[in-house]
């Protein structure tokens, strides 16, 4: 009887009790163990979850019955306890067994079902969920480990090697193996765009030619251009011939100062100075004041000092398009595929005046010839001519013969899908193309994209050993894009833009450019929307410096400019690839730059920028930088693509509107004196203010775990970039429709050059010319009252689009 009561206890002590299986984090490994947690009257212990209790009891044996059936009873459990002990054993291998195949499915599947949290939240799965968690911590080291196996230094060299001139053989070339190297990699779609646009170039026939005029008027002895296929895409062809007028860098102030100090522009040639603006801007603004040609050239003065430091050489000049504006101008707001039938009309941003790149050296002798009244200290230069005058000098004749040829352009794309939301992309894209050897201009960028490709294909791979962590897959796409045509003023990128704009506006939700990534190692930049600037300071106190050991590059940052935002972040410029993605079709976007301090990199866009002149001017740091970038860019895809609530700072705009509000202030007096008042902008602002302080507490008051709540906001959310371009004003007339970044009379600035008026005299602002504004015309009631309209319906319809649904809109306008 002893024996038989020993069996059945011991059958009841192996029997399944409450207990847990779940995967605990082992600290100081990346191993996950499997334990059981059992509950033998632990404190703490959780509820049973996957096992019922089972307990064996025999019959009563006070009673007679018992007595008398006591020995069929111990027969019968004789012969069941070993059944019940198998049978125990057997559930307890089959839970195992399950939990470890869920484990390893969701790696092998490549993480699909792995969820992404931040560290300071207590995740845990629901019953429902076979997710596995994976902190922002392990993903991140994940990234990083992935990332350090690349090979960025050698594929920038590689690249920078390879002629790649738009629509040239060697370009296509690259193309197919870069779209090789995609399909090599874990993608879920790779494909090829091709469009057939109007590129201008020179016509080795008939070069570009500089000379003196004689006092008859004929055509005297050449100036030598020492880079003869040296040009400015898209300059007007034909002849210029005037005296020549020095005007510093070519803005409208300079021009305007040119004027002041008897010195007019119109009629003549001006000689400018690279840098401050774009050589577009150099040109349209020449124009506005009535010039008839544009000689553009590098001074010294604008680059390092150091003689330790390498400079641009005296012979050298400097190529750039003078398209004021991006994409195909003969093909403006039409995407340019084959076969498509476009309006004929060209982009009102194409200059009527020729322009030419020159050299120092030829820039030196044009010095030399100038009279007139001595330049302003401020515009005085390094070239050995001393002092600059402002001229006029002898007159000048310059032909200009480039000619305009239909070429095919490729933009590359590959794609990993989303795993929640994947009709949201987050773009990443470099240019591809480069007039000359373009280390830095483009083969940083491309190179760095393909090392991100790689990176993030290697992540979603399945486990290969049980020590790693899950894969995984973004809740929202990925798109890696490498763009052509971006010497010619972002010409592939735009294009795909306008092709696909219907669709894009509703689905990009950030562009990240790679572009000019590397020019430097001193200091860091971010041009970008006003959206990514919380989400980018984030990110810097998490990458380290590639220069200043021990010290992220928030802190490099802040080390001397408390100020962290005032001295990283920069508006979007019309020459860079994310300023059409925000300027025109309303995506956010950024695109970083190392720089040196205080000069510019001196080779950019001259036959001189090289893998060897890039590594030189770094000082041997072009592969930390370079791998600086990368992290900064993979670890803002991560947050973009990963974050249950995109991390978009939709209430920047606001400080925006406020500052420029700040600047209109000042004219008040003035418009009252008119009867007129600026209420109407308050007003918007104001609704714009609460819109987006009634969204914040409506996100902070909700659950994350509501996936079709979250997807509602971040849809409002991630067009809010969108709401800022005017619904009043034509696309094809004002492509850049963007009320703060954009260009016409819709836009902020515009309405503030244009009161600006107010106070000025004789000729009016200088500034107003680059508003669309004639100079010499003074401030105008009737366009104050339309650009107020336009302005401030803009701003009232994004305050009423951030509110939500129309039940939901309070406003005082």
């Amino acid at each position: 009887m002893e024996r038989l009561w020993g069996l059945l206890h011991r059958t009841q002590r192996l029997s399944p009790r409450p207990s847990q299986t779940i995967y605990k984090r082992v600290e100081g490994t990346q191993q996950w163990r499997l334990e059981e947690e059992e509950e033998d009257g632990e404190e703490g212990a959780e509820p049973p979850i996957h096992f019922c209790p089972m307990e064996l009891r025999g019959p009563d044996l006070g009673s007679r019955a018992g007595k008398q059936n006591l020995g069929l009873w111990a027969a019968t459990a004789r012969r069941a306890a070993p059944y019940l002990v198998l049978t125990t054993l057997l559930i307890f291998t089959g839970a195992f067994l399950l939990g470890y195949v869920a484990f390893r499915g969701s790696c092998q599947t490549c993480g699909d079902d792995v969820l992404v949290v931040s560290e300071d939240i207590n995740y845990e799965p629901g019953p429902d969920s076979h997710q596995g968690t994976l902190y922002w911590s392990d993903l991140q080291a994940m990234f990083l480990r992935f990332l350090g196996e690349g090979h960025l230094e050698d594929t920038i060299r590689q690249i920078s090697l390879r002629k790649r001139v738009a629509g040239s053989a060697g370009m296509a070339a690259l193309a197919q193996d870069i779209r090789v190297a995609l399909l090599g990699q874990k993608l879920d779609h790779v494909w090829m765009d091709t469009h057939y646009v109007g590129l201008q170039f020179p016509d080795p026939a008939h070069p570009n030619t500089l000379h003196w005029v004689e006092a008859a008027g004929k055509l005297g002895e050449p100036l030598q251009l020492e880079d003869h296929d040296v040009y400015c895409p898209y300059s007007a062809t034909g002849n210029a011939t005037g005296e020549l007028v020095y005007a510093h860098y070519g803005r409208p102030e300079d021009l305007q100062d040119l004027r002041a100090r008897g010195v007019e522009p119109a009629g003549r040639l001006l000689l400018v100075r690279l840098g401050e603006i774009s050589f577009a801007q150099k040109v349209a603004s020449a124009q506005d004041f009535g010039a008839r040609g544009v000689l553009i050239y590098p001074d010294s003065a604008d680059f390092s000092q150091d003689p330790h430091k390498l400079g641009l050489s005296s012979h050298r000049a400097v190529y750039g398009h003078v398209h004021l504006g991006t994409g195909d101008p003969y093909t403006p707001g039409f995407p340019s595929f084959n076969q498509t039938q476009f309006p004929p009309v060209q982009s009102s941003g194409l200059p009527n005046i020729p322009a030419q790149p020159i050299s120092a050296d030829i820039a030196s002798l044009l010095l030399r010839k100038l009279q007139g009244p001595v330049a302003p200290q401020e515009w005085q230069g390094h070239l050995p001519v001393s002092p600059y005058r402002l001229g006029p000098g002898p007159g000048l004749h310059l032909g200009v013969n480039n000619h305009r040829v239909s070429t095919p352009i490729s933009n590359i794309f590959g794609c990993i899908e989303g795993r929640s939301e994947p009709d949201h992309y987050v773009v990443i894209g470099a240019q591809r193309d480069a007039w000359g050897p373009g280390a830095a201009k483009s083969a940083v960028g491309t190179a760095i994209l393909l090392e991100l490709v790689r990176t993030f294909s290697s992540m979603l791979s399945p486990c290969s050993q049980p020590t790693l962590l899950p894969g995984f897959r973004p809740r929202r796409s990925l798109l890696f894009i490498s763009w052509d045509g971006g010497d010619f003023g972002s010409v592939g990128s735009t294009e795909w833009l306008e092709g696909y704009l219907s669709v894009l506006h509703l689905k990009a939700v950030v562009y990240v450019s790679l572009d000019n990534a590397v020019l430097g190692d001193d200091k860091f930049q971010a041009k970008t929307s006003p959206l990514l600037i919380s989400l980018i300071e984030n990110i810097l106190k998490q990458v380290d410096s590639p220069n200043h050991s021990g010290q992220t590059l928030y802190e490099q940052v802040m080390f001397n400019n408390h100020s962290w935002d005032a001295e990283v972040i920069q508006p979007l410029p019309m020459d860079s690839s994310a300023y059409s993605f925000t300027a025109f079709a309303g995506v956010p976007a950024v695109e970083f730059s190392f720089m040196e301090d205080g000069q510019a990199y001196p080779f950019l866009h001259t036959k001189d920028d090289t893998y060897e002149n890039l590594h030189r001017v770094l000082r041997g740091r072009l592969p930390a930088v370079a791998q600086a970038v990368a992290q900064l860019a993979g670890q803002l895809l991560i947050r973009l693509s990963h974050d249950h609530l995109l991390p978009l700072d939709f209430g920047r705009y606001g400080d925006v509107v406020l500052k420029h509000i700040g600047s209109l202030n000042e004219f008040s007096g003035d418009l009252k004196a008119r009867g007129l008042t600026l209420q109407w902008v308050y007003s918007a602002r104001g609704d714009y203010i609460r819109a987006a302080e009634k969204l914040r507490k409506e996100i902070y008051s909700s659950e994350e775990s509501d996936e079709r709540l979250m997807r509602m906001y971040n849809v409002r959310i991630m067009r809010v970039e969108f709401y800022f371009l005017s619904q009043y004003v034509s696309p094809a007339d004002s492509p850049f429709r963007h009320i703060f970044l954009g260009h016409g009379d819709h836009t902020l600035d515009a309405l503030l050059d244009h009161v600006r008026l107010l106070r000025s005299h004789g000729s009016g602002d200088p500034r107003a010319a680059s508003s669309g504004v004639a100079p010499g015309l003074g401030f105008q009631e009737s366009r104050f009252r339309r650009q107020l309209a336009l302005l401030t319906w803009t701003l009232q319809g994004a305050a009423n689009a951030l509110s939500g649904d129309v039940w939901n809109i309070d406003n005082n306008f």
